[in-house]
Protein backbone atom coordinates (compact mmCIF):
# COMPACT_ATOMS: atom_id res chain seq x y z
CA UNK A 1 0.00 0.00 0.00
CA UNK A 2 2.59 2.72 0.43
CA UNK A 3 4.31 1.73 -2.60
CA UNK A 4 1.18 2.94 -4.07
CA UNK A 5 0.93 5.84 -2.43
CA UNK A 6 4.67 6.51 -2.99
CA UNK A 7 3.58 6.18 -6.56
CA UNK A 8 0.74 8.52 -6.38
CA UNK A 9 2.94 11.36 -4.50
CA UNK A 10 5.60 11.56 -6.86
CA UNK A 11 3.00 11.92 -9.94
CA UNK A 12 1.37 14.67 -8.28
CA UNK A 13 4.92 16.07 -7.24
CA UNK A 14 6.23 15.79 -10.76
CA UNK A 15 3.12 17.56 -12.14
CA UNK A 16 2.74 20.56 -9.81
CA UNK A 17 6.19 21.20 -10.55
CA UNK A 18 5.96 21.43 -13.77
CA UNK A 19 2.95 23.66 -14.02
CA UNK A 20 3.42 27.11 -12.25
CA UNK A 21 -0.31 27.25 -11.09
CA UNK A 22 -0.58 23.93 -9.55
CA UNK A 23 2.71 24.68 -7.57
CA UNK A 24 1.07 27.71 -6.34
CA UNK A 25 -2.27 26.22 -5.52
CA UNK A 26 0.21 22.76 -3.96
CA UNK A 27 2.09 26.04 -1.80
CA UNK A 28 -0.67 27.06 -0.64
CA UNK A 29 -2.86 24.04 0.17
CA UNK A 30 1.05 23.05 2.38
CA UNK A 31 1.04 25.66 3.97
CA UNK A 32 -2.65 25.02 5.31
CA UNK A 33 -1.82 21.69 6.29
CA UNK A 34 1.19 23.26 8.28
CA UNK A 35 -0.77 25.23 10.36
CA UNK A 36 -3.59 22.85 11.16
CA UNK A 37 -0.46 20.37 12.00
CA UNK A 38 0.41 23.44 14.70
CA UNK A 39 -2.92 23.53 15.76
CA UNK A 40 -3.28 20.52 16.72
CA UNK A 41 0.06 19.63 18.12
CA UNK A 42 -0.72 22.84 21.21
CA UNK A 43 -4.13 20.77 21.45
CA UNK A 44 -4.40 18.33 25.02
CA UNK A 45 -6.64 16.40 23.20
CA UNK A 46 -4.58 15.72 19.87
CA UNK A 47 -7.03 12.98 18.55
CA UNK A 48 -9.86 15.55 19.14
CA UNK A 49 -8.43 18.58 17.54
CA UNK A 50 -7.34 16.04 14.44
CA UNK A 51 -10.66 14.78 14.55
CA UNK A 52 -12.03 18.47 14.15
CA UNK A 53 -9.59 19.40 11.30
CA UNK A 54 -10.54 16.47 9.12
CA UNK A 55 -13.84 17.24 9.38
CA UNK A 56 -13.12 20.94 8.32
CA UNK A 57 -11.50 19.27 5.38
CA UNK A 58 -14.01 17.04 4.57
CA UNK A 59 -16.57 19.46 4.65
CA UNK A 60 -14.73 21.88 2.35
CA UNK A 61 -13.99 19.24 -0.13
CA UNK A 62 -18.20 18.79 0.01
CA UNK A 63 -18.96 22.16 -0.34
CA UNK A 64 -16.17 23.13 -3.38
CA UNK A 65 -18.14 20.03 -5.49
Amino acid sequence: MSVLLRQIVRYVAQKAASNPETREKVVKAARGVVEETKQIAKEDDRAYAAGRAFRRAFDKLQRNR
